[in-house]
């Protein structure tokens, strides 16, 4: 089978596409036949060793797939070959067959193409685990999405408006922000027109947003927090700026304010079953019309080098998917 593989971590630059033998089902997997790998944020990390998973070398990016299952290993008897799965499995998802934990897969409804489904896992999993695990988020707030145009960012924005809730997405562009205006969002801020703290604040008559999910980290998460409304809930979703910030404790004091870790990723591995829920509950959605995820570009699986680097240059709207013949 034909897979992309990182043999240094050097960036995208250094992943080869190799002949590689095609995996056996161990008990309690399936194989799956994968038709479309998503990427992530994540993938410019893991691929220079800097994320918090490090998988062993060499290894294939893309932690979330769509595709048809092909065996079953022993012990698996509740899903057929030839069904149509997608899931998350932290990473090689970039190769044509890959052996999957059953428990980490969800039956994908007719309608919804491969090239969908394998971008929903990471960044809808995440939105759905951010905004009502950890932010208990209520119909009638308002949140503000940082980084609103990027994958994780689209995704919290379609959660939050079909929750009943005012959102604001937060973004360096115009055409970004129009992106995020056609998936829900209400109210729109440029970051690099106007300032952050002042604009979040103006836009909620100075109450400040009830819940901040934060995809970028950096100097705006300060910023962002000073906004944040009496007993406002601050999400940590990731560091897309590149930065980790240093956040002063006394503004969580100050504003009787939570500030919540959002680690989708160990919670997913940690209870498959509440994972598989909330994607079914997605696929649902996108079944009945009433959201439908933003795919920024799809690549052939010999160009996911330059896939990632579009995520590297900060280029990508919504979701990139690999399609793999």
């Amino acid at each position: 089978m034909k897979a992309a593989v990182c043999t240094t971590l050097d960036g995208p630059d250094a992943i080869k596409i190799v002949d590689m033998p095609e995996p056996v089902a161990r008990p309690g997997e399936v194989v799956v036949r994968v038709q479309a790998a998503a990427l992530n944020f994540l993938d410019t990390l893991i691929t220079r060793g800097k994320y918090q998973f490090k998988p062993e070398l060499p290894f294939s990016p893309s932690a979330e797939i769509a595709g048809e299952v092909v065996a079953l290993g022993e012990g698996v008897e509740d899903i057929a070959i030839g069904q149509r799965v997608a899931g998350y499995i932290g990473w090689g998802g970039a190769r044509e067959y890959v052996a999957v934990r059953r428990d980490l897969l969800v039956e994908v409804p007719d309608g919804i193409p491969d090239a969908v489904a394998a971008g929903v896992s990471v960044t809808f999993g995440t939105a759905m685990y951010g905004l009502f695990d950890r932010g208990r988020l209520r119909a009638g707030e308002t949140v503000a999405v940082l980084g609103a145009a990027g994958g994780a960012g689209l995704a919290a924005v379609e959660v939050a408006a079909l929750a009943g809730a005012e959102v604001i997405a937060v973004a360096s562009s115009s055409d970004k922000l129009e992106i995020c205006r056609q998936h829900g969002a209400q109210r729109l801020l440029n970051y690099r027109e106007h300032d952050l703290r002042q604009g979040l604040r103006d836009m909620t008559g100075g109450r400040g947003p009830d819940v901040i999910y934060d995809c970028v980290g950096g100097a705006d998460a300060e910023a962002a927090l000073r906004s944040i409304a009496w007993l406002g809930r601050f999400l940590v979703i990731g560091f897309a700026s590149g930065a980790i910030p240093k956040i002063p404790l006394n503004l969580a004091l100050l504003k009787n304010c939570d500030i919540a870790g959002v680690f989708w990723g160990e919670a997913a591995v940690r209870d498959p079953a509440a994972q598989r829920r909330k994607i079914a509950q997605v696929f649902d959605w996108f079944a009945a019309g009433r959201m439908m995820p933003h795919t920024s570009e799809v690549f052939p699986l010999d160009q996911i080098a330059a896939a990632i680097r579009r995520l590297d240059a900060r280029a990508a709207t919504g979701k990139l998917i690999i399609e793999i013949d």
